[in-house]
């Protein structure tokens, strides 16, 4: 099944180095079992970072019983949509990258708002 970007076109990578996604592809990609919704891909900042830690998901700490070593200032990183709709909200969302996010994150955020956060992969 071909995945879908925000603009309509072949979704592209978000990032191998972090190894990212639900399903650890390197892609934002959407199965249909992914409960968290991991589809927005996102250039994370020290400000974002700090706001999941807020809402209960510390993205910086390692873990390297799973191999995590923990996301920096500018590493991409497939963020659940709703997570990403709720830093938005708060005037803490991060850029993103329209070519590597999934269209299923339009159910959450309007394109508008993805466009004002895009940046170049």
């Amino acid at each position: 099944m071909q995945q879908i970007n925000v603009l309509g076109t072949e979704l592209m990578p978000c990032s191998y180095d972090p190894r990212t996604g639900y399903y650890r592809t390197g892609c934002c990609e959407n199965r249909g079992d992914d409960p968290g919704l991991h589809v927005v891909c996102c250039r994370v900042t020290d400000d974002f970072l700090a706001f999941s830690a807020e809402q209960g998901n510390d993205l910086s700490t390692p873990m390297p019983q799973y191999g995590f070593a923990g996301l920096t200032d500018g590493d991409q990183w497939c963020v659940c949509a709703d997570r990403w709709a709720e830093a938005l909200s708060a005037g803490r969302a991060c850029p993103v990258v329209l070519e590597a996010t999934h269209v299923s994150a339009l159910e959450y955020v309007d394109l508008d708002d993805l466009e004002r956060h895009a940046v170049e992969s």
